[in-house]
């Protein structure tokens, strides 16, 4: 009996064990990468659950969440959750404390406000976004087809901005998501929009579709179509662009968007004014999310730190993908399942400082995520990085190895901090340790002009020699041949 007892207290205290990493933390926070040769290679966990938003956090409304459909927060800390089942929008503090919520609107004098003399209360919003400069906070109220604009602290009416009259094409005006830059432009994702993103003026009027997403050829239709007549083609399917799921921007102003849609081209975007992807691609592999997996990534928002470090959520598996400025996969975190912490239909994803708010539609919550050492240390490598300041990067970058060896990124990070400060020696050695060639080959050009630069004169002086050689047989040669020709 005291032997079975015993067996039974190992098994459990394997199995209690088994559930946490060799950190400390639990596995269900375990990270992965990719190496040069595609093979995944595990990592500490880079964030682990802090807490839980769901309706516990809010029963001072006397309300429950029924779903998370989007999620913004704001610089002073504060968070914007919203529920599009009962369209309310709860508005809590960094702690996750509840402050207010948001669903019937009033005007600057507390009164009911009013749009075409209807009164103006939330209808299935999907989409929120707050704006620092103006200290706006904009609603996509999808369920209206218009957009909201509110004042940023007492959420008073402000102005409201229906369909265009100006807006062209057959889309049809049903804000889903919404961002807006510092130069008061409005962009807006609406839903099942195959023409791109809505770039709107400040007042509201049409200016433009934006960044249209290009769909990927299938080779087969292209050439069955070039020779079909024009009565066959009429009677073939017609091919749209792929629709955005969700827009925010960077700190530089561009406009970043992903798209869940397999028949993209690209799955992640960073347009510039013109509406091109100049999305930054220089690592191992593209930023397309999991490699090894039956089905591919499906990318549903996305969220960016000022220096350009970003997060995408994966609605397919529930993995959360972190990549640097330069599109360099940094880690990956999250998954499916019933463990508080996983996820069941992941929908929305925002900073909160170097904590991530990750809301889940079906759970009815919101997880707030904050940064381990190792993630810390990754993100704070980043910034450095991304600010100039070479020194702190590589020390962040060095605490990272120490954490996680196998880490190719964090030696790529090393060798471009050296590569700024021109130590092309050491740059080509990390380089050559994180298996980045296209790095590796600007580090060697630069070690090659100083190997230049410091032996010119021997350089200088061997090659007088040689054309001096060169020139005096030639000399030679002729003054021979001028003999011979005279005997």
């Amino acid at each position: 009996m005291m032997k079975r007892f015993v067996l039974l207290l190992l098994a459990a205290l394997m199995l209690f064990t088994s559930a946490f990493a060799a950190d400390g933390t639990s596995n269900v926070y375990q990270g992965y990468t990719y190496d040069f040769f595609r093979n995944i290679k595990s990592t500490p966990a880079p964030f682990v659950l802090s807490q839980v938003i769901d309706s516990n956090s809010v029963t001072k409304t006397g309300r429950t969440i029924e779903t998370v459909t989007d999620v913004a927060t704001s610089k002073d800390g504060r968070i914007f959750i919203v529920d599009k089942t009962t369209s309310i929008i709860y508005v809590l503090d960094e702690n996750g404390q509840y402050l207010s919520f948001i669903k019937n609107i009033k005007d600057e004098n507390k009164k009911n406000a009013q749009i075409n003399g209807q009164n103006v209360q939330l209808t299935s919003p999907e989409g929120v976004f707050y704006h620092e400069k103006a200290d706006e906070l904009y609603v996509c109220d999808t369920g209206a087809q218009r957009i909201l604009v509110l004042d940023g602290q007492t959420f008073a009416f402000k102005r409201g901005i229906l369909r265009p009259d100006d807006m062209t094409g057959v889309t049809e005006f049903k804000p889903s998501k919404i961002a807006v830059d510092n130069a008061d432009r409005i962009y807006v994702v609406v839903q099942s929009s195959y023409e791109g993103i809505i770039e709107l003026n400040e007042d509201g009027t049409f200016s433009r579709y934006f960044g249209v997403n290009e769909p990927q050829i299938n080779m087969v239709d292209f050439l069955w179509k070039s020779i079909a007549s024009d009565k066959q083609k009429e009677k073939m399917g017609k091919t749209y662009a792929p629709a955005f799921n969700n827009v925010t921007l960077d700190g530089e102003g561009f406009v970043m968007a992903v798209t869940s849609d397999s028949a993209s081209a690209d799955k992640v975007f960073r347009l510039n004014f013109a509406g091109a992807n100049v999305l930054r691609e220089m690592g191992n592999i593209q930023v397309v999310g999991d490699l090894q997996t039956e089905n591919p990534s499906a990318f549903v928002d996305i969220a960016v730190k000022p220096y350009g470090t970003y997060a995408l959520l994966d609605k397919t598996y529930g993995h959360v993908f972190l990549y640097n400025f330069d599109g360099e996969l940094l880690c990956v975190f999250g998954s499916k399942g019933n463990a508080v912490g996983q996820f069941k239909t992941p929908s929305t994803i925002a900073w909160l400082g170097d904590k991530l708010i990750i809301g889940d539609a079906d759970l009815k919550c919101a997880y707030i995520y904050e940064p381990t050492a190792f993630g810390s240390a990754l993100l704070k490598a980043g910034e450095a990085y991304y600010n100039g300041e070479w020194d702190t990067a590589t020390a962040y970058f060095e605490e990272v190895l120490r954490l996680c060896a196998n880490l190719e990124t964090a030696y790529v990070g090393i060798g471009k901090n050296l590569l700024m400060k021109e130590d092309y020696e050491g740059a080509m050695y990390n380089f050559k340790l994180g298996n980045n060639r296209e790095f590796y080959s600007r580090a060697y050009k630069g070690h090659r002009t100083n190997v230049m630069k410091e032996n010119f004169w021997i350089i200088a002086v061997v090659a007088v020699l040689f054309i001096g050689s060169v020139l005096g047989s030639e000399v030679a040669y002729h003054k021979k041949q001028k003999r011979r020709m005279k005997k």
